[in-house]
Order: C-alpha cells, then sequence, then structure tokens
C-alpha cells in the first residue's frame, strides 16, 4: 500500500488537468524561449487549464504568483541576467506528492530541468520536452569547443527519457532523429500579428534615428552574443553603407558583444531591450532585417519581422527556411555561405520598391500562422503523453 500514489489533481471548477512547465527564463526575461513559454501558458489557461511554472527566483523577486514555485539560482555566464535553477529534486517531490500535476513539462534541461525529470518519473509523472536552444552549438563561440560532444550526449539522454521532445520544425526534428533522439515531433511557432504589423511605422522614430523617409534602415533584433554571427551583419552593413551613406544600422537587442559593437561602429543605433509596441514600432520603423545567426532552433524574429512588413535577409534554415520565399518575400543564402549574404543584403538595399514589394508579401505570408494554432497542437501532445501513447499523429 505504501507505493500508492496519490490521485490527479484537478481543477474543481471544470475538471481540467493541472500542467506545471518548469522553465529557467520567464518574462519580464526578454527572449524566444520566455516570449513562446507565455504564449503556450496563456493559450492553455484560455482553454481551462490549470498551469503553474516552476522556475529560478529573478532578481528582485520575493514571492512566487499563484501557485508558480520559485526555487534558488544561479547567473549563467555569459547570459547576463539569466539564471539557472539548482537540483531541488526533493522539494518537487514533496510538493508533487501533495499536489500531484497531470502532466510536467520541462522547457530548459539545466540541473532544475533535470530536479524535474527525476521527480516526476519517481512518481509516474507523464513528462514532456522542448528543445529550444542549441546549446551543443554555442559551445565553439564560449571557446569550449571540447565540451561539445558531452553536451550533446546530455542532452539527448535528457530529452529521451521524456515521453516527447517538441522541436519548432522538420528541419530540426530531423537533425536531431539522426543524432539518437527518440519520439521527436513538431510544435511550430506563432506570431502576433494584432502586435507586429506595418501600422506600427514611426515617423518620429525614424527621425530619432535621423533618417529620411526615403532613407533605408537595416535593422537587428537578438541578443548580441559570439553565437548570433554579429561580424557578417556588420560587414554586410559596411558594404551597404558604402553604396549608400543614407543608411542607417539599428540594434535592438542586449548581450555581451554590445559595448565591443558600440565601439567600433559608434555612428550606429544601439536601442537597447525593447518589448511590447516599443519592439513592434522599431521593427516597423525600419525596412530590411538581416538575421546571420546560424545556431537557432527557430528564430522568432524572422515572422516577427515578416509581419512587421519587412524584407528580410537571412540563411536558408530554420524559420527563414519556413516563411521566407527566395525573391518573394525575402533573400536566402546558402547555410553558412557568408559571401552570399553580405551579397544579397547589398542587392536588396539597392532595390527601394524590391524592398516594399517584399515587406508587404512578407506581411502576407506570415498572416495565418496564428498562436492560438500552436497552442491547439500542444494541447494534443499533452493530452496524448497523459494517454501514455506515443502516437502523436
Amino acid at each position: 500500500m505504501g507505493n500508492l500514489l496519490p490521485p490527479p489533481v484537478f481543477s474543481s471548477a471544470n475538471n481540467a488537468p493541472n500542467l506545471v512547465l518548469v522553465t529557467e527564463t520567464w518574462p519580464p526575461e526578454i527572449n524566444g524561449v520566455a516570449m513562446t513559454l507565455s504564449h503556450l501558458t496563456d493559450g492553455l489557461r484560455s482553454r481551462d487549464w490549470r498551469v503553474s511554472i516552476v522556475r529560478p527566483r529573478q532578481r528582485g523577486e520575493t514571492q512566487a504568483k499563484s501557485d508558480d514555485l520559485l526555487t534558488p539560482g544561479l547567473p549563467i555566464p555569459g547570459y547576463a541576467g539569466l539564471r539557472f535553477g539548482l537540483p531541488v529534486t526533493a522539494r518537487l517531490r514533496a510538493q508533487w506528492l501533495r499536489q500531484r500535476p497531470a502532466i510536467v513539462h520541462i522547457a530548459t534541461e539545466g540541473p532544475l530541468g533535470w530536479a524535474a525529470l527525476k521527480a516526476a518519473q519517481s512518481l509516474a509523472i507523464p513528462v514532456t520536452s522542448t528543445f529550444h536552444t542549441n546549446f551543443h552549438r554555442y559551445c565553439a563561440h564560449y571557446k569550449l569547443a571540447w565540451l561539445r560532444g558531452m553536451v550533446t550526449r546530455h542532452l539527448r539522454h535528457f530529452h529521451n527519457r521524456t515521453a516527447f521532445t517538441m522541436v519548432p520544425n522538420d528541419m530540426l526534428r530531423h537533425t536531431l532523429q539522426q543524432e539518437g533522439y527518440r519520439n521527436v515531433v513538431v510544435l511550430g511557432r506563432g506570431v502576433d500579428t494584432r502586435l507586429f504589423s506595418p501600422l506600427r511605422r514611426s515617423p518620429a522614430l525614424r527621425r530619432q534615428w535621423n533618417v529620411g523617409e526615403h532613407d533605408p534602415v537595416v535593422i537587428y533584433v537578438g541578443r548580441l552574443a559570439p553565437e548570433k554571427n554579429l561580424g557578417t551583419l556588420a560587414a554586410a552593413f559596411e558594404q551597404i553603407e558604402q553604396r549608400n551613406p543614407d543608411a542607417r544600422m539599428v540594434w535592438v537587442g542586449e548581450g555581451p558583444e554590445l559595448e565591443k559593437l558600440r565601439r567600433r561602429y559608434p555612428h550606429h543605433v544601439f536601442a537597447g531591450s525593447r518589448i511590447g509596441d516599443d519592439l513592434a514600432q522599431h521593427y516597423a520603423s525600419a525596412d530590411i532585417f538581416l538575421f546571420p545567426s546560424l545556431t537557432e532552433t527557430f528564430g522568432n524574429v524572422i515572422p516577427e519581422a515578416m509581419a512587421s512588413g519587412l524584407a528580410v535577409v537571412a540563411y536558408d534554415y530554420a524559420a527563414a527556411a519556413l516563411y521566407v520565399k527566395h525573391q518573394q518575400n525575402g533573400l536566402l543564402a546558402a547555410f553558412g555561405d557568408r559571401d552570399s549574404f553580405i551579397r544579397r543584403a547589398m542587392a536588396l538595399a539597392e532595390q527601394p520598391q524590391q524592398i516594399r514589394q517584399f515587406g508587404r508579401n512578407a506581411c502576407a505570408a506570415v498572416a495565418q500562422h496564428s498562436w492560438d494554432a500552436v497552442c491547439s497542437q500542444f494541447e494534443h501532445y499533452l493530452d496524448v503523453a497523459q494517454r501514455g501513447t506515443r502516437d502523436a499523429a
């Protein structure tokens, strides 16, 4: 009798299951993972799920909201403002013995994620996971290439102990399957077209950038970090600027490369981190979105830029491969072909009519990609995992 587990706890109001989401990042932290998780959580709650969050305590926080559980954490090296949670297995197990979740979803694979996996499996609670970040591909950018094999094995072992590993596109699904991951399913991404729209374009903001109505503005939105391949972006804009001195480069984001970029390009605009309407205005007030990263699992900024009416230049993988149609709503370079990326950025900047046409086509291309559909797919995977079968088709 001592091995009997307590029954699942459901919302008394609607008999809906309780999901516990375990993550090391959460708003107001600004990154694609936090944004995606926020949308998924909102979507489930709108479907009458009860969702609680387990995450590290953020700077200045004293207590959790509602049913959330805050855990101790430490700063992540090289990621200012982000923390990884400590392995509080016993605390999670005790919490879930008192109030048993129907399912646990783990979004990050750090010590907190491992603790949640161990606690849930010790109680026979179904667990799913998402693969959000190519940490194993980051190693070389932080002089830790020797760790890549170990990190790869760690990630594969972690995810293969969950019912499903959810990834944002088929390309990544195939890559992970080739690397020995099992039960990998695709959970796409949406874009908030009510927020990101060409209607957010701000002549006043462009005046702050000291550009005229027809001067091309190139924008980058994202973390200013080595793994984002920003040297290629800077080289592309140098070529654009040589041909059109009135062009302007706007960087939105923060990170360890910020001060170096500021010193090297004092005439560029460094806008810092932006969110909400402010971020939407920055997107829509530009003309070209350059995204040179080679380490994305998806790249939420691609559909955001397209919804904002920008012409995009990116490498042909992840979100760009899904949404950007070459010579229709943007330009694609072969993965890793730096010279091609720079040539395409230069060519586009010299074609103002093409920039505008690509921008209109880009906005139309992402108009139907709502978060509601993504949340429905997420709910489906959670339901299948609770039933104890891995047939998610």
